[in-house]
């Protein structure tokens, strides 16, 4: 949420924000967050505070409050230019105002403004809101409180109306003097077996003995150098589920806050042992912005995002399949393409890649993307090869929305696969153009890795398409269901499905149950999953499944002020207006009108400072102010931002060795990983190795050794070296199984054609010369 300011503007004004305290509730799938932000008025002037804070695009606020000297003050949700308009006539009557906005270029800033806090005074202001919480992979629940607000890159056609152009002052972490308290309690009718967090919790207390209810706070003494996150195991996460709640009763039956709201979630279980597709066009955009010479993350400031990236291309274009067609794009201030068109993979392609890849440096300038998008789009479309479009971006654009338009305008023609890198990456970016083309969105912060959340998702795109999905309803007679969540059309190995829906007409008689059945098709086979559940509905004070419904609806009519076409604009207005979710169209205003004394002289206008993670550039640079001579008068290059830090031996002492680390033979610490990048780097396009001083070098032998052993009568020297280097991946590489996995599989595919029966006698013969314990069994004879 709102936490990433300081004490002291860049004037050393004071600024009055002392605490943040947040509270979260999670119940299953959703999360219900109360942020309160105290500020007290230290000046002997009237302020005016204006704060940006970051928000998971996928937030529904629907309530703002104020508590000033007492006195609680509950917000009104209007059309945002009235609001603005009955804020600024608030300010110059003497009254004391709070705005609350979303910003009109992206759905995941926000800005709140404080008018009039009178000298002395203190203000208490709370916002709430709503979300459903994504699965991982690993069946975690990923919960996430955004802390990073990077600056957006300002492009010539940038929105003047956006809060974004706001020039906050910037402040190290260290110095920030507010402090920050959270406490979350989760429950779950299936039990939660442990929480886990990138940052310092205390000891997970169950608050029964069934462990259905659980509570953990945020550690005290917590920096604000990056986002919050709780992974929830739950025991068990894919039973199809439907939670049905009640309407608001003073509203009337037919709208969508009258009527009661289903919340249906599917986890469909297709079966893993598909074949994959060999066909496709894959296309990989990958952001090359300055800011991509970051770190990858306040924990791992020794890998830099340039260099994850390179490793991540590595293993994509070993992992492509024979036949396929690809293409590479770097992306910035401009934008660069490998190849004229995408071209067929083969073995000279995928060098020349290569050899690209290993040159590619974080050397673009800003952070354009519209331009490559628009310049994919327009390329023909190859017969037979749906294209798959993988971005990587760290996110930190201005024009979101148009972005997002032109994929939607494209997305009959493609998926996109997107990913968010490191702190502050643009959730409403990220996950907005995987919405509108039917892709998947994944984030990379703390510990994470690229390589492996990308090659997911490729294995992912790799499976055969699922077909005619439909979704159908058996309710009582009387009773109907009014789809509120667009028609789904993807679904993909373990996905979760959520879906919205509003019930209309008469509610039967108690113990009545109704059923949703899911239906699909995968390669000629018919699958469903159905839901059996009480009609119901259970009243809820805050309206949670309503107000997300209203979400999800809202995602896919507004764009924002700018690109939400005419005949959108007066539904998203109505719709956030009726359901109390604000939108771009939208404002919270409340006005203290008890305060009438008149504004004694000039409103004081304060923009809170706010930390920026560290941006390194290679090298470092650092300037010294003339005739200073001390390392406390330096300043150092921010990202795009130069400021001054008295304390920078101990951040100088923690990238100056990362900084130059920038070769991919030399980038990891750990001895195996290092070998594991060198062996792939090495794989032929068909999946083969060639037996050379290469491979001798990762197996750690001579390469007389390992010709003198070779079973020539068996296979041949290619064979051999396949066979070794995929015994070697098992037994060295086991642990980034999910990273490699694919170009094993394609190795694997060409030993059972190249070795044909002899593979058994080669496998074992392999096995004994390494000495290795790999199970022969892993090759399925």
């Amino acid at each position: 949420m709102v936490h990433f300011y300081g004490l002291l503007t860049l004037q050393r004004e004071p600024v009055p924000l002392k605490s943040i305290s947040v509270s979260v509730s999670i119940y299953e799938f959703v999360a219900d967050v109360s942020a309160t932000l105290k500020y007290e008025n230290a000046e002997k002037v009237p302020l005016e505070a204006v704060f940006l804070f970051p928000m998971d695009e996928d937030s529904a606020v629907y309530s703002f409050e104020a508590l000033v000297d007492g006195k609680k003050i509950v917000a009104e949700l209007q059309d945002k230019m009235k609001a603005r308009t009955n804020y600024e006539k608030a300010i110059s009557q003497g009254h004391q105002a709070f705005l609350l906005e979303e910003d009109s270029s992206s759905r995941d800033v926000f800005s709140c403004n404080v008018g009039n806090l009178q000298p002395g005074s203190k203000a208490a202001v709370t916002l709430k809101y709503v979300q459903e919480l994504p699965l991982e992979t690993d069946g975690a629940l990923r919960f996430v409180l955004p802390a990073v607000l990077n600056p957006r890159y300002q492009f010539s056609g940038s929105s003047k109306d956006s809060c974004l152009n706001v020039k906050t002052p910037i402040v190290p972490v260290e110095d920030l003097p507010y402090t920050l308290s959270m406490v979350a309690t989760i429950d779950s009718k299936h039990g939660i077996e442990k929480v886990q967090s990138n940052c310092a919790l205390s000891p997970t207390e169950y608050l029964g003995e069934d462990k259905t209810s659980a509570q953990v706070s945020l550690a005290a003494g917590h920096k604000c150098d990056r986002d919050v996150e709780l992974l929830i195991y739950y025991s068990e996460v894919h039973t199809p589920s439907v939670v049905l709640e009640m309407g608001m009763p003073k509203m009337k039956p037919g709208r969508l806050m009258g009527d009661p709201s289903a919340m249906v979630s599917f986890y469909p279980n297709i079966p893993e042992d598909q074949p994959s597709n060999t066909c496709g066009e894959f296309v990989f955009l990958m952001d090359r912005s300055g800011s991509m010479q970051s770190p990858m993350s306040s924990q791992d400031i020794f890998q830099l995002r340039i260099q994850a990236a390179k490793e991540t291309l590595i293993l994509l274009l070993k992992s492509l399949p024979m036949g396929c067609y690809f293409n590479i794009y770097g992306f910035g201030s401009s934008y660069e393409a490998y190849f004229p068109k995408s071209v067929k993979y083969t073995q000279q392609t995928m060098e020349e890649a290569l050899g690209r890849v290993k040159l590619m440096q974080a050397d673009l300038g800003g952070t354009e993307i519209l331009a490559p998008l628009q310049n994919i789009y327009r390329g023909p479309s190859i017969p037979g090869h749906p294209l798959q479009l993988f971005v990587f971006t760290d996110g930190e654009v201005t024009d979101t929305f148009s972005v997002i338009k032109e994929v939607r305008i494209n997305r009959q023609k493609h998926r996109c696969f997107s990913f968010g890198i490191g702190e502050g990456a643009s959730t409403s970016l990220i996950k907005g153009i995987a919405r509108a083309s039917g892709g998947t969105s994944e984030f990379i912060t703390g510990k994470d890795r690229m390589q492996s959340k990308a090659l997911r998702t490729l294995k992912r795109s790799l499976q055969p398409v699922v077909e005619d999905v439909s979704l159908s309803w058996h309710l009582p007679p009387g009773l109907s269901a009014k789809m509120l969540s667009p028609e789904q059309t993807v679904i993909f190995r373990g996905q979760r499905l959520i879906i919205y829906a509003q019930l209309t007409g008469r509610m039967p008689a108690a113990e009545t149950t109704g059923k949703v059945c899911l239906k699909y098709t995968l390669q000629g086979k018919t699958f469903e999953d159905k839901a059996t559940f009480p009609l119901q509905p259970k009243p809820d004070v805050n309206f949670t499944i309503h107000r997300l419904a209203a979400k999800s609806l809202l995602q896919t009519k507004d764009m924002g002020l700018r690109e939400t076409p005419a005949s959108d604009k007066k539904d998203a207005l109505n719709l956030s207006l009726e359901s109390g979710i604000i939108s771009s169209f939208t404002a919270f205003i409340a006005i203290n009108k008890e305060l009438n004394k008149p504004v004694q002289g000039p409103l004081a206008h304060r923009d809170i400072p706010r930390p920026m993670l560290l941006r390194a550039s290679t090298p470092l640079t650092i300037g010294c102010q003339s005739g200073l001579g001390k390392l406390q008068a330096c300043s150092y290059s921010y990202g795009k931002t130069w400021m001054s830090l008295e304390k920078l031996p101990c951040l100088l002492e923690k990238t100056h060795s990362s900084t130059h680390r920038t070769n991919l033979e030399t980038y990891h610490a750990g001895f195996g990983e290092n070998h594991l990048v060198q062996l792939i780097y090495h794989q032929n396009a068909n999946g083969s190795w060639d037996l050379n001083e290469d491979l001798a070098k990762v197996l750690g032998m001579s390469l007389e050794e390992i010709t003198a052993a070779h079973p020539a009568e068996l296979v041949d020297s290619s064979g051999w070296a396949t066979i070794l280097a995929v015994i070697w991946l098992h037994g060295n590489g086991k642990d980034l199984k999910c990273e490699w996995e694919l170009l094993e599989r394609k190795a694997m595919a060409w030993m059972r054609v190249h070795a044909g029966s002899t593979m058994p006698l080669v496998v074992k013969a392999a096995i004994t010369f390494l000495k290795s314990s790999v199970d022969p069994a892993i090759f399925a004879f």
